[in-house]
């Protein structure tokens, strides 16, 4: 599809196609309110026919629309024209992180590329403040400036992904190569997912490849959960051993034993510029072999279970039948020992349990979910509402089977087995802005509070608007804000400015044509024309005709009729100089002095004329002229100057 030239919003022009992504084509645009250029990311057709990711997805980058970090790439805003769901975000110069790896074709220098992680992990600390986790740290979302400086983009999309039920064929959002082990078995995943991520950008950086790689993505999928890389220094040597070490723990499988928030990781980063060798990053151990997990079948198809599983059941399949007999008294003994159980599980179930209800409120749905199912309880979510303090599909509330519902659960026990209902945020409630441009202000104010958002008023004048109707307002109509916020609207106080009418002046003098207008309250500008028909120095004509009704302080050019008056002028002649003549000598050394008629004229009429030596230098004529003139000066008819006077600004005229 070809958008160049094609008017989002009303607002956002497409100039050219700049990029391509597993979810969107990004174009560059120009933001034709502001006067600047924008990045536009346009979502693919196959991720816009789901009402529930759409949903996901503008919730989502409205949320991270409210990031503000200088390594953060800012989002402007975000909507929707026909079919085209798009963000619009800021136009950054520079390449991708991923670009300048491919680029540099092994190691970049740890300083710098500590540089960068310290930059990210700024980022990814004002994100998690935020509950906003990317999902999809890799070096394709980051950008290094022209200036050096570290963007991070896309933050909050691959979250509307995941939680969508949307499948694109052939396509994988984000790369494997980077997920954490929870994300590439379709676990929980959270702001310690990320930095896993964080650590595999480090990894690849200083050795100039990813920890994990293999020809399919499901296998590398498995190597993030069930192997343990090569240690980066082992693959660089020149790492300084404090990087090694940020890096190996933050590329832990187990999540508590990873850093624990960008925080931490940051102090460490920022230890290692000074300290490159020392030892101050904590390690702790643990039991790999419990991390051999199942990988969502919903992200790579029908594989259920990991190769130690498959070889398992083969080992135990062969045992059976190589030992029959044996098989057949294990088989008694652990049917005696169900029968004993389902006892035991039946007295369980007639007398529970007391246990004590976590305090899931705040937490997401799928977390609060996946505490209330270890503590042997019963999730459920009685409904949803909007709520401006809690993020959209987090816990607002819960109750028990007999209470109410509470936000402070932390005394609340109940049997195993309870249900435990909650009241799961839509998030602030959305609202669309009305169109209240031309309305009465009062009328506009109704319009905008039965929409559930609040009117300000700001009152200017306007030439054009009635007093007390709307000029315009400063969010434009059908944007969709959040319930509550304020909508300012600009209401005519009339034009502010006095009232003139235009006396007529021509005829009068220029003086008292100037003190009539000026007295009304108008600026006056004086042009001149010649009009010998008219008297001098009257007024023949004024820009703004008698009668009209114009603003105080309006300018009006009037035309005075200004004639030429006759003046006094003198022409010079230098005759010997204007001919450069030289007279010859006789034999006996006595000059020849010749003559030669001198004519002088102004205009066509002929001022002087008379035979003169042609040593003469004192030639003089006088003339009476007005306005422009010609004088000529003739040597024997012969043509020998010409000069333009103007008799206004000089009288006198030398030709030599």
């Amino acid at each position: 599809m070809n958008l160049e030239g094609k008017l989002l919003g009303s607002r956002y022009e497409i100039i050219e196609k700049i990029g391509n992504g597993g979810m969107s084509t990004v174009y560059k645009a120009t933001d034709k309110i502001l006067k600047r250029y924008v990045a536009v990311k346009i979502l693919r057709d196959e991720f816009t026919t789901d009402e529930e990711f759409i949903k996901r997805f503008e919730g989502e980058a409205q949320a991270a629309a409210r990031l503000t970090h200088p390594n953060i790439v800012s989002i402007y805003d975000v909507g929707v024209e026909g079919n085209l769901y798009y963000i619009v975000m800021e136009l950054i110069q520079g390449k991708t992180l991923k670009e300048i790896i491919i680029e540099e074709k092994g190691p970049l220098p740890w300083k710098w590329s500590v540089n960068v992680a310290i930059q990210i992990a700024s980022a990814l600390e004002v994100a998690h403040r935020n509950n906003i986790v990317h999902r999809d740290i890799k070096p394709h979302n980051i950008i290094i400036t022209e200036d050096g400086i570290a963007k991070v983009t896309d933050f909050g999309i691959a979250k509307a992904v995941s939680n969508s039920t949307i499948t694109a064929f052939g396509t994988t959002i984000g790369s494997v190569h980077y997920f954490s082990p929870e994300h590439a078995r379709g676990g929980y995943t959270d702001a310690k997912s990320d930095l896993y991520s964080l650590g595999v950008v480090m990894y690849e950086m200083v050795t100039g490849r990813v920890p994990f790689d293999a020809d399919t993505p499901v296998s590398v999928a498995l190597k993030h959960m069930q192997d343990e890389p090569e240690e980066p220094i082992e693959v660089n040597p020149n790492i300084p051993s404090a990087i090694n070490k940020i890096i190996m723990k933050a590329l832990k499988k187990d999540i508590t034993l990873r850093y624990q928030s960008a925080t931490e990781m940051l102090s460490d980063l920022r230890k290692a510029l000074k300290e490159p060798d020392g030892d101050f990053v904590e390690q702790k151990e643990y039991d790999n072999t419990a991390m051999t997990q199942k990988i969502n079948t919903d992200m790579y198809g029908n594989i259920q279970e990991n190769n130690k599983d498959e070889k398992n059941r083969k080992e135990e399949k062969n045992f059976i039948k190589r030992h029959k007999a044996l098989s057949i008294v294990i088989g008694i003994i652990l049917l005696f020992s169900l029968s004993l159980g389902g006892t035991l599980l039946f007295l369980n179930a007639t007398n529970p349990e007391e246990v004590k209800v976590p305090n899931i409120v705040g937490l997401s749905q799928e977390e609060a979910k996946k505490q209330i199912e270890e503590a042997n309880l019963t999730f459920e979510v009685e409904k949803e509402e909007y709520d401006k303090e809690v993020p959209e599909g987090n816990v607002i509330s819960l109750k028990t089977e007999i209470g109410d519902y509470t936000k402070d659960p932390s005394n609340l026990t109940v049997k195993e087995g309870s249900t435990i209902s909650v009241i799961i945020s839509k998030g602030q409630e959305k609202a669309k802005v009305p169109n209240v441009k031309g309305k009465e202000k009062e009328e506009a104010i109704r319009i905008i509070e039965e929409a559930k958002l609040v009117a300000e008023v700001v009152e200017e004048t306007s030439k054009t608007v009635q007093e007390g109707y709307v000029v315009s307002q400063e969010t434009e109509p059908d944007t969709e804000v959040l319930a509550g916020e304020t909508v300012k609207i600009h209401v005519s106080t009339g034009t502010g400015i006095k009232q003139v009418t235009v006396e007529g002046v021509t005829g009068r003098t220029e003086e008292e044509a100037k003190k009539a207008l000026q007295k009304a309250g108008l600026k006056v500008n004086v042009a001149y024309e010649e009009d010998s028909s008219k008297d001098n120095e009257v007024v023949l004509k004024q820009s703004i005709d008698a009668g009209e009704v114009v603003d105080e302080g309006t300018t009006i050019t009037i035309t005075v009729n200004k004639l030429a008056q006759m003046k006094q002028g003198t022409v010079k002649v230098n005759l010997k100089s204007l001919l450069n003549y030289t007279p010859e000598k006789d034999e006996e050394g006595e000059e020849k002095v010749e003559k030669a008629t001198v004519r002088i004229t102004v205009g066509n009429d002929t001022i002087y004329s008379e035979s003169k030596n042609k040593t003469a230098t004192d030639i003089s004529a006088s003339y009476s002229a007005k306005g422009n003139v010609t004088i000529k000066v003739y040597v024997d008819d012969i043509l020998k100057g010409t000069k333009e006077i103007n008799m206004n600004t000089t009288t006198n005229c030398v030709f030599e």
